[in-house]
């Protein structure tokens, strides 16, 4: 245990935790792969008198709000002892879900737990923690490390492979103005699968970690192409086909669901072909919200 693991977190300390946006799934990766991208939620954390939350709606600035409560989770896990905190945030991740809004708060929480008592971050023991509160890895787990990763969980532990993405590859994300609930995504999913349709995954979100290291955008057009989830959450989406077709036509080399959305997002080859698709899709849906990002390699980041 550190000296100061079982203390009081330190008094007058300010600290800023910067969490990446991240992509689960990435089509064949159901589940399974997570992409952090160069879009962050900015937490500012400062010890106070009372807990104050500036930056969120109202209704999500009390003693439930999860930015708060994965703090809480933090010092327990740590051994520190809670003090009330001034919790500043900016986030100009859409709150229509599928890039990991969520789990910026989560992992923002506990990183300054650790922080505030003077700690580095450990980032193996933020995920697992950050695993155990949102339920699953795809998304804490490249926000935790950056990059692209794979992951499982193994008991209480959270296990990861992190590869670096190749510069050429943009991705395109695109939100709707409205939402798709996570439970309504997960229900819409078969209870079970052929094995045919795991071999077939398998294979695929193999050949797609090569593909994004490689830069390969043949590759990636050739592989990425899903038969557990997406064909029965794609519904849930109105916009999903046209906007596949959209991006299609315009030079994106694949199109997917952006974890269990409604954010969709398209894969392209080098920054023509990202702004003829970021176009595309903007002028056929004016209310989309659309950015065109990079891989993040830096994963969450804490300044004092």
């Amino acid at each position: 245990m550190s000296a100061a693991e079982g203390g009081q977190a330190a008094v007058g300390r300010t600290v800023r935790v910067s969490v990446p946006a991240t992509s689960a799934n990435l089509g064949v990766g159901f589940d399974v792969l997570g992409l952090a991208l160069d879009l962050s939620a900015e937490f500012a954390f400062e010890p106070a008198d009372t807990l104050k939350i500036d930056g969120c709606a109202p209704e999500l600035a009390g003693e439930d709000n999860l930015v708060w409560t994965s703090y809480l989770c933090g010092c327990r896990e740590f051994g520190l002892e809670a003090q009330p905190l001034h919790i500043t945030e900016s986030c100009t991740i859409p709150a229509s879900g599928g890039l990991g809004s969520s789990s910026t708060c989560v992992v923002a929480g506990i990183a300054a737990a650790q922080a505030l008592a003077g700690l580095p971050l450990d980032r193996e023991r933020t995920l697992s923690l950050a695993t155990a509160i949102e339920g699953h890895p795809d998304n804490v787990a490249p926000a935790v490390m950056g990059g692209l990763v794979s992951s499982y969980v193994e008991g209480p532990t959270t296990v990861t492979t992190r590869w670096v993405v190749a510069d050429n590859l943009r991705f395109v994300c695109m939100a709707p103005p409205y939402r798709v609930l996570t439970r309504d995504a997960r229900r819409a999913l078969p209870a079970m699968v052929p094995t045919s349709t795991v071999s077939w995954q398998v294979g695929r979100c193999l050949a797609m970690v090569s593909a994004m290291a490689k830069g390969d955008a043949d590759a990636i057009r050739a592989c990425c192409h899903d038969r557990i989830h997406e064909p029965y959450r794609a519904p849930l989406i109105p916009d999903y086909q046209m906007l596949h077709d959209v991006a299609h036509e315009n030079g994106a080399c694949t199109f997917l669901i952006s974890g269990s959305g409604a954010t969709m997002m398209a894969i392209a080859d080098g920054d023509e072909r990202a702004a003829s698709v970021a176009r595309a899709v903007s002028e056929a849906m004016p209310t989309l919200w659309v950015r065109t990002l990079r891989a993040s390699e830096h994963g969450t980041t804490v300044r004092q």
